[in-house]
Formats: C-alpha cells, structure tokens, sequence
C-alpha cells in the first residue's frame, strides 16, 4: 500500500506543491532549497556562517565576507576542479 501523508505534516519544503508535479520533481525541488537554506563555512574566517544573499551571492554575518558562488551552493564542482589545476600550474611554474 502507498503510505498517504497530509499535505501541511510534511517537513519538506516543496510540500506546497501537494500531490501536484510528480515525486521526482518535487524532491530535486526540495533537495535544491534544502541546500540552498543551509549555512557553509566561510573561506575567510573559518566560520560556519555563510548564508544565501541572493542569486549566486553568499555572504558570512561573521566577517562581512561576500563572494560570488554558485546558485545552490558556494562552490561549485567546476570551480573547484579549476583552483585544482591553477595549484598544479603554480607548482610547476
């Protein structure tokens, strides 16, 4: 049997959309917000503090640091692979 929630019990936040979009939908939707909400560690100070400003703008309320991101998290997998291979050029140089 298919378990049957109530709509507003549902601690996720893509639960306004109901039985509306399908489930896959609604989770990517959720796991997205989720991590967009979340705080990070700040490449400044250390801190766990960093919080979505806007789009692809995280800021620390410890430090005042402000930085360009990506839209979901502060650091993507492509940036990341980037200062990997500028480290490996700098060494050699």
């Amino acid at each position: 049997m298919v378990k049957h929630t109530a709509k507003g019990r549902t601690s996720r936040s893509a639960a306004r959309f109901g039985p509306r979009y399908g489930r896959k939908s609604r989770k990517l939707v959720a796991d997205s917000e989720e991590k967009s909400k979340a705080s990070y560690d700040c490449p400044q100070c250390g801190r766990n503090r960093v919080k979505r400003t806007s789009t692809a703008i995280w800021s620390c309320s410890k430090c005042g640091y402000t930085f360009a991101g990506g839209s979901f998290l502060p650091e993507t997998s492509l940036g990341r692979s980037l200062l990997r291979s500028l480290k490996k050029t700098l060494e050699v140089v």
